[in-house]
């Protein structure tokens, strides 16, 4: 591919400038024991920024809230020492010529039991279930929103104090402000319930405060889809005029990017169009948008369980189709990138012949 295809144009916004369109997705990854990033967390996240990544949207990390965290050894966002360990992120990614965001993350009613920090904590929702039907948890009072408001936004403070480039919101398959938007997870008869306005109330809440706390220049970046890990053909919405009335209260709050997690980067959203989910946000909303899912590979990246699908490397002919025509901004990269840590430099110079597969073995260890 040449270097001078779209892909490695410079993004610029009003808040975020990269050297390239290349995004790296979050993953989650639990190889940060006492949920600490160390140091080859460090390493893992420098080598795919001198592999020439543009932005690096680090694996989901835990927001202070005792019911945040759903896995073993995934990374906290508070503390003195995680916080320290994700400074020496920042700075490698920095010394490498990439940039970073950290993902903000509270997986709700998902929390499996005995996982860090108190193994007796049951998972929080907006009604208690983690999945339709199904009341597993603790159903989340007024206070309960407010803690994880006030948590969102301190996290997001202290990553602009670090040095991060952009803050990431997960507000997507499934987990907890994604569980706020769906119906299936969501029969609160409040101000958080009913319509997808009301559902989307406690994402517009979550969004005004981290605005509130690191201002109005540093980037916030929204992630959202319609599926959902519990259920991959759960939709939020059916129609472009349904996608606009959701997503605009998100803009309104604050939101400058939005990445769109589909399954499928290249499928038609809705029915007599061609363009993309990512395509579709940002022609309603004018924001930059990211596409993702399976870019580069031949196979979906769930393969029906909770670990990534092995995948060979494909063409990447659509995607640079569609970034010419300017369908969508950025484009994140996932498991090519855990199998490829200098995927962008060989996509750059035409050595896509040496790109290795995605196996499963790769999640063995941070490479």
């Amino acid at each position: 591919m040449s270097h001078n295809s779209s892909l490695f144009t410079p993004f610029t916004s009003k808040k975020l400038s990269l050297k390239n369109r290349i995004v790296m997705a979050p993953m989650t990854r639990t190889f940060s024991p006492g949920n600490v990033p160390n140091a080859k967390v460090v390493e893992y996240y420098q080598r795919r920024a001198a592999g020439d990544v543009g932005l690096i949207i680090s694996e989901g990390t835990c927001i202070n809230h005792k019911a945040a965290n759903g896995y073993a050894n995934v990374p906290f966002f508070y503390g003195e020492k995680a916080l320290a360990g994700w400074k020496k992120v920042v700075d490698a990614v920095h010394l490498a010529g990439g940039k970073i965001a950290p993902q903000l993350w509270h997986v709700g009613g998902i929390r499996r039991p005995g996982t860090e920090p108190d193994e007796n904590v049951v998972g929080y929702s907006p009604s208690g279930m983690a999945m339709p039907n199904k009341v597993t948890g603790h159903a989340m009072t007024q206070e309960d929103i407010n803690d994880v408001v006030q948590a969102f936004a301190q996290a997001a403070l202290d990553a602009k104090n670090l040095g991060f480039d952009a803050i990431e919101l997960h507000g997507a398959h499934g987990y907890l402000i994604d569980q706020f938007f769906w119906q299936g997870t969501n029969i609160r008869d409040d101000k958080y319930g009913g319509s997808l306005k009301n559902r989307s109330q406690f994402a517009v809440e979550v969004i005004t405060a981290v605005r509130k706390a690191v201002g109005d220049d540093f980037p916030i970046i929204f992630r959202y889809s319609q599926w959902k890990q519990q259920e991959y053909s759960a939709r939020l919405v059916d129609t472009p005029e349904q996608l606009a009335e959701f997503l605009q209260p998100l803009v309104d709050a604050g939101v400058d990017i939005f990445h769109c997690s589909t399954r499928r980067f290249w499928e038609a959203e809705f029915e007599g169009s061609a363009l993309t989910l990512a395509g579709w946000t940002q022609k309603i909303t004018g924001k930059p948008s990211i596409a993702v899912g399976s870019v580069g590979l031949d196979n979906d990246f769930m393969d029906g369980t909770q670990t990534f699908a092995e995948a060979k490397p494909a063409s990447l002919e659509t995607l640079e189709r569609k970034m010419a025509a300017h369908e969508f901004d950025l484009v994140a990269v996932g498991r090519a990138l855990i199998a490829n840590p200098d995927w962008a430099n060989k996509v750059k110079n035409n050595q896509t012949k040496q790109l290795k597969p995605y196996l499963k073995e790769n999640l063995t260890s941070l490479v």
